[in-house]
């Protein structure tokens, strides 16, 4: 079974799960990214494993190379000394060997195919779970602005406030008529003894600053004229 197979297994199932016990949409799409970051955790492990066991078949088939190359050298070394029995030998002995070299580069084969495969997988897994995540991070932009719009929107229409803005006229209400009937007290109150005679006494002195006042420019005028006629 493929990574993408069972991941999708896996998340259907929660998914049907949550579906069915009317779980918000965030938090499926935030189990979405867990599975999804699992997994790749999971595939990353396994290509580092196939990439140890290739480094080590690897250094297994140099080894092979190298011996089968050391009994090629003894086969010809005993050939020369006339020993073909000891050459049959050795030549045997490297054919061995080179078969079971070749069975390591058919695991290699399989290694390289695997890691590809991971390759692969793991590049579109990580695309997925880019998309998950900007996704998310859109659903939790639009649900914040959603919350607001609807926090105004109760604001706006709360018949609280309206009430309160009622209760705010009733108490204006309440003021203008305290201050009405303060003001009223004001209303057709005829004047005391001691604010008529005050009011004579005041006008008595504007009176008199009057007449002063005519007297001393009545002065200056006469004073005037005799200068003139002397100056005739």
């Amino acid at each position: 079974m493929g990574i993408f197979s069972r991941l999708s297994d896996i998340v259907n199932s929660n998914l049907t799960s949550m579906l069915d016990k009317a779980e918000d949409p965030e938090k499926i799409i935030r189990l979405m990214i867990l599975e999804m970051q699992e997994t790749l955790v999971e595939v990353r492990t396994g290509a580092a494993r196939i990439i140890a066991d290739r480094k080590q078949a690897e250094r297994t088939l140099t080894r092979l190379d190298d011996a089968a190359g050391e009994w090629q050298r003894k086969a010809e070394l005993a050939l020369s000394k006339g020993r073909e029995d000891l050459a049959r030998g050795a030549l045997l002995e490297k054919a061995k060997l080179q078969e079971t070299a070749n069975l390591l580069r058919q695991d290699l084969d399989s290694l390289d195919s695997a890691l590809g495969k991971h390759d692969t997988d793991i590049a579109k897994l990580d695309a997925k779970l880019r998309e998950a995540k900007a996704k998310q991070k859109s659903m939790q932009a639009r649900q914040k602005s959603a919350d607001n719009n609807l926090r105004v929107r109760r604001q706006v229409h709360d018949s609280r406030i309206d009430d309160a803005f009622a209760r705010f006229e009733k108490m204006e209400r309440r003021i203008d008529d305290v201050e009405g009937q303060a003001e009223a007290f004001d209303l057709g109150q005829t004047k005391t003894l001691s604010e008529e005679i005050a009011e004579l006494e005041a006008d008595q002195a504007i009176e008199g600053e009057l007449a002063a006042l005519k007297a001393r420019l009545d002065k200056q005028a006469g004073a005037t004229k005799k200068l003139a006629s002397r100056r005739k």
